[in-house]
């Protein structure tokens, strides 16, 4: 990957070619703005976006490609009177005194859902399969995503945070939180042409409960398939507990700040000198999450891990393939599997409701 600037000094024009390593498999990633104190209203304004990675191994797939691989970037926001954005922060400069209003604490949720920034659109689609990469850009919503009409299984799960998954997993209904994201095949031949197929959200209440529509359009040939396996994922099954150097615990909870109920992990505001584990660079290890009194949608920079448990049970059907990021309501704990295998550096762990974040819910890790 390549990243190229300009800058204009005086008249004439200097240039400096930025190269970076990407070495990873295939994946459905996201970027935004991550300023300290400010993530959350940076996102809000639209400060985000997908950075698709695609290798050979996806590509011999018969999956949907070209106009029928889409992304859909999920988010709800609110609007003043004028069109513009409408966010409680306490400073809307963002110049000064960070955070929202207390009756935000828990998140700022917008009353308009938006699907790459435009309102409850409408998608016009052939009888054929899709694959659509889907990613909850919210601050603090959660989705629970069916299709209406529906059937049994719309949604077929072909890749997760991390990538394709070892073979597919079939949906009745996804819920999806902050920063999460699912890649699915959804299979239009199964509808008549001219239905209109609406994309719910049973987590939504008046507006909020509807996302978007797929309006049926055309019959077409399709050559598109999902194969039983998708993906070897050696490096995932080789993956074992077993070869864990260490369990770290990190509970996320409230916590008081200067006489301020904030939010922190392991009763700790933010602090960015202060390293909460220091694993080796090749190591794995186990971290046992514990969430309270909220929900927290943790998610790990740098990192990919796999899901173990959930509260002493088994994971859910949603934490599988590789993740970076693994949600937990209120009172819920999970075991994960890191393995530290990228590069040295510093890092931050932290919950993605960018409230909780703005709020001091956020630690470093430093791979050494």
């Amino acid at each position: 990957m390549d990243g190229h600037g300009s800058m204009d000094l005086g008249g004439s024009r200097h240039f400096k070619d930025y190269v970076y390593p990407l070495e990873q498999q295939a994946a459905t990633l996201w970027y935004h703005d991550h300023r300290m104190d400010f993530t959350g209203p940076q996102v809000w304004r639209g400060l985000a976006g997908f950075h698709i990675i695609r290798d050979d191994e996806e590509d011999t797939l018969p999956l949907p490609k070209g106009d029928k691989d889409v992304p859909l970037m999920i988010c709800d926001r609110s609007f003043d009177e004028d069109g513009s954005f409408l966010y409680p922060s306490l400073d809307p400069s963002l110049q000064g005194k960070p955070g929202v209003e207390d009756d935000y604490m828990d998140g700022v949720l917008g009353d308009t859902i938006l699907v790459n920034g435009a309102p409850w659109p409408v998608l016009e689609v052939s009888a054929t399969k899709y694959r659509f990469r889907i990613l909850n850009a919210s601050n603090a919503r959660r989705y629970e995503l069916t299709l209406e009409p529906g059937n049994d299984a719309p949604f077929v799960q072909v890749g997760s945070d991390g990538g394709l998954l070892g073979a597919p997993i079939l949906h009745r209904a996804i819920r999806i939180a902050q920063a999460e994201r699912f890649d699915v095949v959804i299979d239009f031949s199964k509808y008549d042409v001219g239905t209109e197929v609406t994309l719910k959200n049973r987590m939504g209440e008046g507006k909020t409960a509807s996302v978007m529509r797929f309006r049926v359009i055309r019959k077409e040939k399709d050559d598109s398939a999902v194969p039983r396996r998708l993906s070897d994922m050696k490096e995932f099954q080789e993956l074992e507990e077993s070869r864990a150097r260490r369990t770290r615990e990190f509970r996320f909870t409230r916590v008081g700040d200067n006489g301020r109920v904030m939010w922190g992990i392991n009763g700790e505001p933010f602090d960015p000198d202060r390293m909460a584990a220091k694993p080796e660079l090749g190591t794995t290890e186990v971290w046992h999450l514990r969430a309270a009194p909220a929900a927290h949608p943790i998610h790990l920079h740098l990192v990919h891990f796999k899901v173990l448990s959930r509260n002493g049970g088994k994971p859910l059907s949603t934490d599988a393939g590789w993740k970076d990021t693994v949600d937990l309501t209120s009172g819920e704990e999970a075991r994960v599997l890191v393995r530290f295998d990228g590069y040295r550096g510093r890092y931050v762990f932290h919950c993605h409701n960018l409230e909780h974040e703005d709020m001091m819910m956020m630690a470093n890790f430093e791979t050494v």
